[in-house]
């Protein structure tokens, strides 16, 4: 095996953490999808999966807030599953429900949509898995997976969200975005025996919907660093950490006009832990803003949760 080739693979995909500039803002609100560190399968595993994040908007020209200054909460309970057709091929949806609420303190005003979100489907080819072994007698593994997908529009779109605001203020409080939207996804994973690390690049094109309304496109990466203990060849856990930058392009109304509060980037921390009995798996991580700047600085968001159980069959 060429090392020289694997050190040249982690550090390209590490490094594309930063190529971007520039969230639907920062991954709060409409058509997010994380993928993270995936259940361990075989074959195919289906789940749940519990997704809690924050975000404020409406603020100030200094960040202050202002009696319009909005806290917005965004859940998602998503069934999700994985199925892989041979070896080098793998089909994966991702179904949601969100819940997603909003108050203005100023006027003790609160508002709230539940339903169905946008469906995302993907497809992924196993570029190559190697396996050697190092000269100090140690297991080296590491594997490559690209993808497509697409994500449909399912959910509903509140075209009256954008007529009661102005018009260069931010459209994220929906359930869904009214447009096909289009995914590209590389997946690296390299494990020295039991310390790994896994590192995720998705870039994601939105197109215009019927209301002439078009989402940015969006960069995400995430790279996590993690360790396997074997418990008695029963229970394996893996806690993992690392960071995550997503970075959006301003939102386009009408084909020419950019609305100045979306977009911007982020970059946050991720501490989690993943657990294997059988054919359970169940995890989740923390993620923490480390720094942003998004929608001009009208918009800040919080911390986030995110919680799964799956079954592999």
């Amino acid at each position: 095996m060429d090392f020289r080739k694997i050190i040249v693979m982690a550090a390209l995909l590490v490094g594309s953490m930063h190529v971007s500039k520039a969230c639907d803002i920062c991954g709060c609100g409409v058509g997010s999808y994380y993928l993270g560190i995936l259940p361990d399968f075989n074959k195919r595993f289906i789940g749940m999966r519990y997704q809690h994040k924050s975000l404020t908007t409406h603020l100030g020209p200094t960040g202050n807030r202002t009696p319009i200054t909005a806290d917005e909460t965004y859940e998602s309970l998503e069934l999700w599953g994985a199925w892989n057709f041979g070896k080098r091929w793998r089909a994966m949806a991702i179904l949601p429900y969100n819940f997603n609420t909003r108050h203005v303190r100023s006027s003790g005003q609160t508002g709230q949509k539940n339903g169905v979100g946008d469906i995302a489907v993907m497809g992924f080819y196993k570029v190559f898995e190697q396996a050697a072994t190092t000269k100090a007698s140690k297991l080296l593994v590491h594997s490559l997976w690209a993808g497509v997908g697409v994500k449909v529009p399912t959910g509903l779109y509140d075209n009256g969200e954008r007529a009661s605001v102005s018009q260069d203020a931010p459209n994220n409080f929906q359930l869904g975005t009214a447009s096909t939207d289009f995914m590209v996804n590389l997946a690296y994973d390299i494990r020295l025996m039991d310390l790994g690390l896994n590192a995720n690049v998705g870039y994601k094109v939105n197109t215009e919907n019927r209301h002439e309304y078009r989402y940015g496109n969006k960069l995400t990466a995430n790279t996590l660093v993690y360790y396997k203990f074997n418990i008695k060849n029963r229970v394996r856990i893996a806690p993992n950490a690392g960071a995550m930058y997503e970075s959006q392009t301003n939102d386009v109304v009408y084909g020419k006009y950019d609305v100045a509060q979306s977009g911007g980037n982020s970059l946050i921390g991720v501490v989690g832990v993943e657990v294997n009995v059988g054919k359970i798996s169940l995890g989740g991580n923390y993620q923490a803003p480390l720094a942003q700047d998004l929608a001009e600085g009208r918009a800040r968001a919080g911390s986030r949760l995110l919680a799964h159980v799956s079954f592999g069959f």
